[in-house]
């Protein structure tokens, strides 16, 4: 067996995804052919009650620090992760590509679109740098499985496009507010800010970019526990659809792709989705049925019957995990470090599934800006 490379992490940010990044590195032997895999060697976050858990589990932590400065300044460190709230993204993603820290960031990746396109004109100047952004949804089986017929075009004429993430917990009036209600931390969008990159990660990808959109934006919620005895104001959208007109990318016709962004969707628990619906073929999938993908194939007279056809655990990169099991959230993170791990050891034209590349969070944040503007103003919105 050849010895793996080694790429040695940091994390910023040591909350909820700093977690799940952590054991996936620790999970790492379940992948078969990969040529690299993460080695975290120091931590940072400003609570430091966070950081036993860390130590606890990975002896290979040599710099455990408050102080983000302390990892770029680290010979040790050549990758960071960076989990951390919205308003921060633009300082501490400059500081890193600066280093010389490749990156893997988190959505939006900006708290806005001028602070987006911030961080991307210091990436330009750092072109050694490997930046990329978060966004696990679409290496569930069903996702990728829909990106090769994307690639392949089976549709005919696609009749429409819908996708979307959705999920339920604040549904629960009672549960405390968060910086993401908090405009100045999470941002103006909201909602779409927090989870738009996930709706939008496989349209982005197949270059189904609307050229107008108009948005139905919705505040459910408008105070929550404040945490102290008293009531505290929800300043963001708390769920968004779009409703975009887009062209084909390749044939040029016109059509329409609905993007929904739900905080409060009851009934769901972060169900992620994609349909595309066409003339000659159809496809759908949902995390709320993990391994059923859905398919129509429809000649001229013909029937029109959708197969239900269970995936099992098929995976963009092969594992050790029998294709009688299913697939989970841990293994959807497990297979977006390894596309991050392969691309940025032994990038290459046929990489199975790439994530999100820094160009495509700007057409994320162009969208999501546009969508603003319709929410507030009622009109539809060109793209610019």
């Amino acid at each position: 067996m050849s010895i793996k490379r080694k790429i040695r992490f940091g994390i910023i940010g040591c909350g909820l995804m700093g977690r799940e990044f952590a054991v996936a590195s620790a999970r790492w032997p379940a992948l078969l052919e990969t040529k690299a895999q993460p080695d975290i060697v120091a931590i940072c976050d400003v609570n430091p009650q966070l950081f036993d858990w860390y130590t606890g589990n990975f002896d290979s932590i040599k710099i455990v620090t408050p102080n983000y400065q302390d990892l770029l300044a680290a010979k040790e460190v050549e990758a960071i992760y960076c989990a951390v709230p919205h308003n921060l993204h633009e300082k501490l993603y400059c500081d890193i590509i600066r280093a010389g820290k490749h990156l893997l960031g988190e959505k939006p990746f900006g708290i806005d679109l001028a602070a987006n396109q911030r961080i991307l004109a210091v990436s330009k100047l750092h072109p050694n740098v490997f930046v990329r952004c978060s966004s696990e949804y679409p290496f569930y089986p069903g996702g990728h499985q829909v990106h090769r017929f994307i690639l392949d075009n089976p549709w005919g004429r696609i009749i429409e496009v819908n996708s979307g993430y959705l999920h339920s917990s604040d549904l629960n009036f009672s549960k405390p507010v968060n910086w993401k209600r908090m405009v100045d931390i999470n941002g103006e969008y909201g909602c779409l800010g927090d989870l738009g990159m996930h709706a939008l990660h496989l349209p982005l990808r197949s270059r189904w970019i609307p050229k107008r959109l108009s948005a139905s934006l919705s505040k459910v919620v408008t105070q929550r526990p404040d945490g102290k005895g008293g009531m505290a104001p929800c300043e963001t959208w708390d769920n968004a659809t779009l409703q975009c007109e887009v062209n084909h990318p390749i044939e040029g016709y016109a059509f329409p792709m609905t993007i929904k962004t739900y905080r409060i969707a009851p009934g769901e628990t972060d169900t992620w989705y994609i349909e595309v619906l066409g003339t000659k073929f159809s496809a759908r999938y949902t995390t709320k049925f993990t391994k059923t993908l859905q398919t129509m194939r429809y000649e001229d007279g013909g029937p029109q019957v959708w197969m239900n056809e269970d995936l099992g655990y098929t995976s963009a990169y092969k594992t050790i995990t029998g294709g009688i099991f299913e697939f989970g959230f841990t293994d959807a993170i497990l297979q977006m470090w390894a596309a991050f791990i392969d691309e940025f050891n032994e990038p290459r034209d046929d990489m199975p599934f790439r994530c999100i590349t820094p160009e495509e969070t700007l057409l994320q944040h162009k969208i999501l800006t546009a969508a603003l503007e319709s929410g507030k103003t009622g009109k539809t919105v060109a793209l610019v």
